[in-house]
């Protein structure tokens, strides 16, 4: 598997050194490329009948905003540059740049000093943040500051080249004190920075695009790397096609145990993703009261019925299953907490734990270290603070979630935006496919679901989390597009697995 390496802001430095030294190309020349790529961008977003202020350092990414400069002037766009004199020195491709601006007629070209009044930018211009990028090493003070807050004053859609000016690419920021550009869109060079993929920063960051600008393949593909977002080609490659003569008992038996009175609809959806994700069988063991519910909604599932009508507190027989997942709807009774200790004691499998399973891991935390090696647990932020202890920021609990997955030897699907997927060697991979109408109580039952029947059907645990949570996303997407994010429902990511499948088989 090959997926897009996320490397750190200093890797990225010597990914830029390692491209000129052995293209060769000179360095303004990489810059150039750069620009052109963020210009090409721009233009395709942007009419020309729009006024762009560009808002420039005098380092390297204020080279990158002259040069966008230049190419949407010669584009035919309004364009002004404001240069924030901030320091004594331009770096030399800053300088370089520069001197590219001198023949071009109409361009306006105003240096801002410490002392003068507010720049100029009105609410419905376009403001291009080419201020510091993502070199930053200490927090932003005194006149940075202030500019970057009459950015975020002025309303202005803001597009920002690399980074946010004010963002540590790899680092917390202390919201409450440091000065950051919010931007509305960011591109980023040839790969994203970790803090596009943090929640706290998504209002800085707004949406972003990695532009491919050209960096030695070799020297990237070298550099050793635990941080690593999924793409389309990961999952194709992951998928297993079904040969001609394959039949239900190629695809696994799994079991699911789920539901609880008044919360049986979890078993439900479970149910009818994990049929969908390919299991070639399925039985589902719920409380009497579910019964009818289990034969009536999902018809192609079995049903096993425990001894209690209202919660689950008994196991079905297990050596004949491939694949077991439990939690979604399934209560916390002290009864059920006994039967899923019975559980983890029995099982010869993996399990696949989500929901209420894992609040009961919450309660009864020394059970983690008896859970089955590779058993896979999907928790949202709040259920992983309740088994693994709170941070006070994502790159802590990233941190976290990768020691916790390590110590204990599992997967661990950590749910949300660029759901992040850590293993027992210490890779988390970010999922990019999904959005925010997933956001409603069934989404994550449904993840539950599909990577059970993955699992049945023998795929090995990592692959399972990786397709499973990309199909997850994709199928929502694909349900958000059809239905808006606002209507659509849990149920509607089931009805979309397969259209999700079509876009990698």
């Amino acid at each position: 598997m090959c997926a897009l390496k996320i490397l750190p802001v200093e890797k990225i430095r010597e990914a830029d050194a390692y491209t000129i030294a052995n293209e060769p190309i000179r360095s303004l020349d990489l810059m150039e490329r750069a620009a052109n790529a963020c210009f090409k961008w721009i233009s395709k977003k942007i009419p020309t009948s729009k006024q762009i202020r560009v808002i420039c350092g005098m380092g390297n990414n204020g080279g990158d905003g002259l040069a966008i400069a230049r190419m949407l002037c010669n584009a035919g766009y309004d364009v002004d540059v404001l240069i924030i004199r901030h320091s004594e020195n331009a770096s030399s491709d800053f300088s370089a740049n520069f001197k590219l601006l001198g023949d071009i007629t109409g361009l306006v070209i105003t240096d801002i000093f410490e002392t003068d009044p507010e720049i100029e930018i009105e609410e419905e211009d376009i403001v291009i943040d080419a201020i510091l990028g993502s070199g930053l090493n200490k927090p932003v003070s005194g006149f940075l500051a202030s500019v970057f807050e009459h950015i975020n004053k002025s309303n202005a859609f803001v597009i920002s080249i690399d980074l946010p000016s004010g963002l540590f690419a790899d680092k917390p920021v202390d919201l409450r004190k440091h000065a950051i550009v919010k931007a509305d869109y960011t591109l980023t060079f040839q790969m994203p920075k970790m803090a596009l993929l943090m929640a706290e920063n998504e209002i800085f960051t707004g949406r972003w695009k990695a532009l491919d600008i050209g960096l030695n393949p070799d020297f990237i593909e070298s550099c050793e790397c635990n941080n690593l977002l999924v793409e389309t080609t990961d999952c194709r490659n992951l998928y297993r096609p079904r040969a001609i003569f394959s039949h239900k008992g190629n695809y696994g038996h799994a079991l699911l145990i789920a539901g609880s009175t008044g919360k049986l609809g979890a078993a439900v959806l479970a149910s009818k993703a994990c049929l969908r994700a390919g299991a070639g069988l399925l039985t589902t063991h719920v409380p009497g009261d579910g019964f009818l519910v289990m034969q009536t909604s999902v018809n192609e599932a079995m049903v096993s019925i425990d001894a209690d009508d209202q919660h689950f507190t008994t196991l079905p027989i297990l050596d004949i299953y491939n694949a077991i997942g439990i939690g979604p709807g399934l209560g916390m009774e002290a009864e059920t907490q006994a039967a899923f200790k019975l559980l983890i004691q029995q099982t010869s499998v993996p399990l696949v734990i989500d929901a209420d399973a894992l609040n009961i891991l919450g309660e009864n935390k020394t059970w983690i270290s008896f859970l089955p090696h590779g058993s896979i647990l999907t928790p949202h932020p709040k259920e992983f603070e309740r088994i693994a202890g709170p941070t006070s920021n994502h790159f802590d609990r990233l941190e976290m979630l990768r020691l916790f997955a390590m110590r204990f030897k599992l997967f661990v699907i950590l749910k949300g935006a660029y759901s992040a997927i850590a293993d027992p060697e210490g890779n988390i991979y970010f999922n990019p496919t999904g959005n925010p109408g997933m956001a409603s109580g069934g989404s994550g039952d449904v993840l539950t679901g599909i990577i059970l029947g993955l699992l049945a059907s023998g795929y090995p645990a990592r692959d399972a989390c990786i397709l499973g949570t990309w199909l997850h996303g994709k199928a929502g997407d694909i349900a958000a597009q059809k239905l808006s994010q606002d209507a659509m429902l849990p149920g509607d990511i089931v009805k979309y697995i397969g259209k999700a499948y079509k876009k990698i088989n």
